[in-house]
């Protein structure tokens, strides 16, 4: 089901969580390397740029690992962070505007053993990257926590501090909408509709 992390990796999640507030600070890396890259992601696809999303997701690590102990070990950690990630990029917006950016192709290589199938995918995505910053903020946002962070609903309310409502209504609106700019782009391709 969408949006929820497997039993068995809830429970190791919740077991490394409890080791470093035992005290082994040193295992708080697994957390870490087990989330940068989706937090860098979302960031990025919110529209902050190379340097301000990787600040902020080292920044969100540091302020998490400092409030660890109020976090409540029943509740999805993925959807903490990135609640904590989405708050601090706001209060940057709130001091500088943002400038939308896309990710870099580079920023995270994937792979595959098909090198034709690989460039394929990157095509489509950087496709829908381009169209999704067309999007309005809140758009954007619901489709990536929903999509790329496989956040449920609930979670998702949560990071937004928004009703669910909101969220029902944002993101039927943002794949309207999305689907209207592919359908304008004359894109013709399935891989991109895909998750509509």
């Amino acid at each position: 089901m969408k949006g929820h992390v497997p039993k068995v990796e809830k429970e190791d999640e919740r077991l490394w969580i409890q080791n470093v507030l035992d005290g082994h600070k040193e295992d708080y890396s697994y957390l870490v390397n087990r989330y940068k890259n989706k937090i860098y992601g979302l960031l990025r696809g919110m529209g902050a740029n190379h340097q301000d999303a990787q600040d902020i997701t080292q920044e969100t690590f540091i302020k998490a690992y400092r409030k660890l102990a109020s976090h409540d070990l029943d509740k999805n950690f993925a959807a903490w962070l990135y609640a904590i990630a989405t708050n601090l990029l706001k209060d940057l917006w709130k001091k500088d505007r943002p400038t939308a950016s896309l990710p870099d192709d580079n920023a995270e290589h994937s792979l595959s053993d098909n090198p034709e199938e690989e460039l394929m995918r990157s095509e489509h995505r950087t496709e829908l990257l381009h169209l999704m910053q067309k999007l309005p903020s809140n758009y954007r946002t619901a489709l990536l926590l929903r999509y790329t962070n496989d956040l449920s609903y609930e979670e998702m309310c949560m990071v937004l501090d928004v009703p669910l409502s909101k969220i029902q209504n944002d993101l039927y609106r943002a794949k309207q909408r999305l689907k209207q700019l592919i359908t304008l782009q004359e894109v013709k391709t399935n891989e991109v509709l895909k998750f509509l």
